[in-house]
């Protein structure tokens, strides 16, 4: 299989799995426990129907929208995903050149393999930066500084990772980051020549926005669950948040909101938008899907700040569904990792252009011609 021969998000993944060693793609696809919470989060979109209109005349329609101040083609952002490069050498530059392309929102991670610096000078489009409390309170102000100088249109604040999740995948295959071969692991790299030649060859594996502050991840392998165990900040709380936004002074967003309570502090610490998550079912198995969460968090706050349904989305039809659940926008970062594994930049720029079709296919086969027209009274709930 080529990237040209995939039509969807799942057959990228099927890709990713043939091109990657089995640890680096169980880190991708894998999640916490059972990963009950990670299936539901796709499935929760089958419990609803798309009613359409007909007749609507849809010669013309348009697929922008607004989010966070930003002018968005699509009602869809690539979510902040850590150690890009681990999955293809290219990395985070390889998705920022995608979204620049399709004008969409991306994310890049505290975690992530190249710098603010090199990411924030390859588009002028809308980006986000994912911060990650660690206790060195130090770094958490570089970090923002660096962001504030780099010209980030966003930061966002992730409140779901006291802890790490218990990613079994992860604990037998003995994923780190950097990556290392293992005696279970040696034959998948060694079939995957493609992959463990960039890797080998490549440019050293590291993670900038870390430098100065942190060994772990740069130059000594640690597992993600030892690192979020040991680094990161488990006394955060509200007073954390809105002292974040304020040493920030931009546009905030709370990413890991999953009740209505939340969502209300939210609004009242003065967040612009919130990303209703599960981490993408890597945290705690078990809890609700995000589009499964949306209709209380909209009762609750509809109107008084942004809200992105994040997680699950592998068609254009779930970004429509989620809008007329009453969310500003869509987001996921498995539906662009996949594709990244797979290609690379080709890959994302792919994937995107395949969901690009599905939502304006969509919207004229429900007869709607602008995102707004997206509203409540064109679903139903089985």
């Amino acid at each position: 299989m080529r990237p040209g021969d995939c039509h969807n998000i799942e057959d990228f993944r099927r890709l990713a799995r043939k091109r990657l060693p089995w640890p680096v793609f169980d880190y991708i696809d894998g999640a916490a426990d059972d990963e009950l919470t990670k299936a539901r989060n796709t499935s929760a979109f089958d419990d609803v129907d798309l009613v359409p209109d007909i007749l609507a005349g849809v010669g013309t329609i348009d697929t922008s929208c607004t989010i966070m101040g930003r002018r968005s083609a699509l009602p869809l952002m690539l979510s902040p995903t850590a150690l890009q490069r681990a999955f293809h050498r290219d990395g985070e530059r390889a998705v920022a050149r995608a979204a620049d392309r399709f004008g969409v929102w991306f994310g890049i991670s505290s975690l992530a393999t190249h710098s603010i610096e090199e990411i924030a000078a390859l588009t002028a489009g809308p980006k986000l930066f994912q911060l990650y409390v660690h206790k060195d309170k130090g770094l958490n102000a570089a970090m923002i500084e660096r962001c504030q100088q780099s010209g980030f249109d966003a930061l966002a604040l992730t409140v779901d990772t006291i802890v790490s999740g218990k990613r079994e995948r992860c604990l037998r295959s003995g994923f780190t980051t950097p990556p290392r071969f293992s005696a279970s692991s040696l034959w998948s790299f060694a079939t995957r020549p493609r992959w463990t030649a960039g890797y080998v060859f490549g440019p050293k594996f590291r993670l900038p926005n870390l430098d100065g502050h942190v060994v772990e991840g740069t130059g000594k392998p640690v597992s993600i669950q030892d690192y979020f165990n040991t680094m990161l900040d488990t006394g955060m709380d509200w007073d954390t948040a809105a002292r974040i936004r304020q040493d920030w002074g931009g546009t905030f967003c709370l990413k890991g909101i999953m009740s209505a309570g939340d969502a209300r502090r939210a609004v009242e610490i003065g967040a612009d938008a919130i990303m209703v998550s599960n981490h993408g079912g890597r945290q705690l198995d078990g809890s609700r899907a995000p589009f499964d969460q949306l209709r209380e968090i909209v009762d609750a706050v509809g109107g008084e700040i942004e809200i992105i349904c994040d997680g699950g989305v592998r068609r254009g039809t779930h970004v429509l569904k989620s809008l007329c659940g009453g969310a500003t926008a869509a987001s996921g970062g498995r539906l662009y990792l996949y594709a990244l594994a797979a290609a690379g930049q080709e890959g994302v720029e792919r994937a995107l252009a395949i969901l690009q079709d599905e939502i304006e296919r969509g919207m004229r086969l429900m007869g709607v011609t602008r995102i707004d027209q997206l509203t409540a009274d064109r679903l139903r709930w089985r």
